[in-house]
C-alpha cells in the first residue's frame, strides 16, 4: 500500500509518499516547503491571512504530487502552531475547503508518541534498553523514553523551538553571547523540574538535528556541540548557509536548535545520535499497520 502524510509544522510543511514493504516504510518522494507558521505567533497570537494562503497553496501542491504518485491514503496533521494559534481552526477549515483534506490537529501527547514510534522504526536494529527520541521543531519539543517500537514509558513536550526561541531571544545575526546566554537560561527555566528516565541510546530527529549533521556530524557530543556553537556565534547565517549546504532559512534557526538539543544532551547525560522519521513516518506506520 502507499499512503502520504502532509505534516504542517510551525516551521515548514512537508510531504512523505512511502510504500510499507516487510513492515518497514521505503520513501517514494519527500518535499519540504519553509512555510514559517510560528514566525511572529507569539507577538499576535494569530496566523495571519497571507500566511493561511500561502501554507494552503503549499498543501494543495503536495496533494496533488501524493496522488500523482498514486497515494492510496493521504493525510494530514498538524503540530504545535496550529495547537498554539488562535486561529488554527481557520487554517485548518482553509485548507479543507480548498483541497477536501481533513487536517487533525495532534495534540502534545500524540505528537510525542507518533515521533518516537515514526524515530525507533526508522532505527536500522532494534535498540536493547530505554530509547530517547528528542524532536525540536519550530514551536515545541518532545522528549520521549521508552521501548522500540512504539512502547512510550515517559515523554514531555516543551512549549518551545528553534522558531519561538528565536523570535523571543536570538534576534542578532549572528546572536550575541548576551543573546545565546538568554536563551539557555530561558530553556533551562522551561526544563526544570524535569526527571526523565536515563536512555541507553538517544536519538534527535526532526529539521534542526537534520541540520546539524551536515554542521557537526551524525554524534552530537559535547565537543561537536560546542564547535558548532561556535560556528554559529560567528558567523551570519547566509554564510553558514553557503558553506555547509544548508538552507538560509534552516540556517537562520540553526543556533536556537543547537541550544535545545545542547541541554538535552545535559538533561538525559549522554550523547545524542542524529537519526531519521518522526511524525510523519510515526503517522504512515500507523496508518499502514492498522
Amino acid at each position: 500500500m502507499r499512503a502520504a502524510c502532509i505534516d504542517i509544522g510551525s516551521n515548514t510543511t512537508r510531504l512523505l509518499v512511502a510504500d510499507l514493504l516487510g513492515g518497514r516504510l521505503v520513501e517514494i518522494r519527500s518535499e519540504r516547503a519553509f512555510t514559517l507558521i510560528g514566525q511572529g505567533l507569539a507577538a499576535t497570537g494569530t496566523v495571519t491571512a497571507a500566511k493561511i494562503d500561502e501554507v494552503v497553496a503549499v498543501v494543495a501542491a503536495q496533494l496533488r504530487s501524493a496522488m500523482e504518485l498514486g497515494a492510496d491514503d493521504i493525510c494530514a496533521v498538524a503540530t504545535a502552531a496550529i495547537r498554539a494559534a488562535a486561529n488554527g481552526a481557520e487554517l485548518i477549515a482553509a485548507i479543507h475547503a480548498a483541497t477536501g483534506l481533513r487536517v487533525r490537529v495532534l495534540s502534545a501527547e500524540q505528537e510525542a508518541r507518533l515521533a518516537f514510534s515514526g524515530a525507533a522504526r526508522m532505527l536500522g536494529d532494534r535498540p536493547p534498553g530505554l530509547l530517547g527520541v528528542l524532536d525540536v521543531g519550530g514551536g515545541s519539543s518532545e522528549i520521549v523514553l521508552g521501548t522500540a517500537p512504539a512502547e512510550v514509558a515517559w515523554w514531555r513536550s516543551l512549549a518551545i523551538g528553534s522558531s519561538t526561541l528565536t523570535d523571543g531571544w536570538l534576534h542578532a545575526d549572528p546572536p550575541t553571547a548576551a543573546e545565546l546566554a538568554a536563551a539557555r537560561r530561558e530553556i533551562y527555566a522551561r526544563m526544570e523540574g524535569l526527571r526523565p528516565p536515563l536512555p541507553a541510546l538517544a536519538v534527535a530527529v526532526g529539521g534542526s538535528a537534520t541540520s546539524l549533521c551536515q554542521l557537526a556530524g551524525p554524534i552530537l557530543d559535547p565537543a561537536a556541540l560546542l564547535r558548532s556553537v561556535r560556528v554559529l556565534a560567528s558567523e551570519p547565517a547566509a554564510v553558514v548557509a553557503q558553506r555547509s549546504g544548508i538552507d538560509p532559512r534552516r540556517a537562520r534557526l540553526l543556533p536556537a536548535g543547537l541550544l535545545i538539543l545542547e541541554a538535552l544532551t545535559e538533561l538525559l547525560r549522554t550523547r545524542i545520535v542524529i537519526g531519521r522519521g518522526g511524525v510523519r513516518e510515526g503517522v504512515l506506520l500507523e496508518a499502514l499497520t492498522a
